[in-house]
């Protein structure tokens, strides 16, 4: 369960977001996405075109080739005894490469999505066909949902305690601004709210149905307009990983000369440390990311 904190206008969450879905669609995977704000329909839509190995070599060949330049007149300046050491790999080398690179100008050719299978779960949409539910202090939006992953989770076949008959896939669920008003949560409007544990009794629910289902889940939340510390500690307790992106759009860092490369910070609060008690902490903290225009990249 990756648990990611939303920038204050959901520009950069919304790009991370659909990355780890077009992910999921050029690795073949099943699909499930969910939304009160964006038609996932639309959501799909807007998924990054993959680049493919050439095109990819191509973009990082042009910036590969103005840091060769630079290289080339470092080493005029550098004795000649120290330049037969071997030099230092600052960045991960393209061969070692994990997972795909998407190019955030184009959007995703539409051949490639007859080949998945993808669920999609819009709120409105939901309410309006059944009446209200709600079921053990769970408001009715987060019951629908839940209701909806264990549905497919159970008939798709990616229930792990039942032997599967088919081959076997996995499924990458998407939730967009979890916890948002749009989700009939009040955690974000009052200090006294009637119902403040919907959020966290969902998330303990969904991760106990991650355990044991073949999936991987998103989720986006507005952290920035919930008031309550206690509810995120419980919130980060309940998930698997924690990201926080932090957006530099109208703060004082925007024009902070040591931050002029980038768009803003990415804080890594919990990183996965499976069956056990302790989370484990990231000793990176400075991470920043940039929009370059076709690629998203954290450094």
């Amino acid at each position: 369960l990756v648990f990611t904190e939303e920038d204050k206008y959901g520009l950069y969450s919304n790009l991370l977001f659909k990355y780890f879905l077009a992910e999921g669609v050029v690795c073949g995977h099943e699909l499930f996405v969910a939304s009160a704000k964006e038609h996932p329909d639309n959501i799909l839509k807007e998924l990054p075109a993959p680049l493919l190995d050439d095109t990819y070599k191509n973009e990082l060949g042009e910036e590969a080739t103005a840091i060769k330049s630079e290289d080339f007149q470092d080493s005029m300046k550098i004795a000649w005894r120290y330049q037969n050491l071997p030099k230092m790999e600052a960045s991960p080398t393209t061969s070692t490469k994990f997972g795909h690179y998407y190019d955030i100008s184009k959007t995703m050719s539409p051949e490639l999505f007859p080949s998945i299978k993808w669920h999609s779960f819009y709120l409105p949409e939901e309410l309006s066909l059944q009446p209200q539910m709600k079921t053990c202090n769970m408001n009715s939006a987060y019951a629908r949902l839940l209701q909806s992953i264990q549905r497919i989770v159970s008939q798709e076949g990616f229930d792990g305690s039942d032997p599967q008959k088919k081959q076997k896939n996995i499924l990458r669920i998407g939730i967009q601004s979890l916890g948002s008003l749009l989700w009939g949560d009040d955690i974000c409007s009052n200090d006294t709210p009637e119902d403040v544990h919907s959020l966290t009794k969902f998330l303990y629910v969904l991760r106990g149905l991650l355990r044991k289902s073949l999936s991987a889940c998103i989720i986006t939340v507005p952290a920035h307009l919930i008031q309550n510390k206690a509810i995120m500690e419980r919130v980060t307790n309940l998930s698997d990983m924690v990201v926080g992106l932090e957006s530099f759009i109208g703060s004082e860092r925007e024009t902070n000369p040591l931050y002029k490369d980038y768009h803003g910070l990415v804080h890594v609060h919990q990183i996965p440390r499976l069956n056990s008690l302790i989370c484990d902490v990231s000793d990176t903290k400075d991470l920043a990311f940039r929009l370059k225009r076709k690629l998203f990249t954290i450094e």
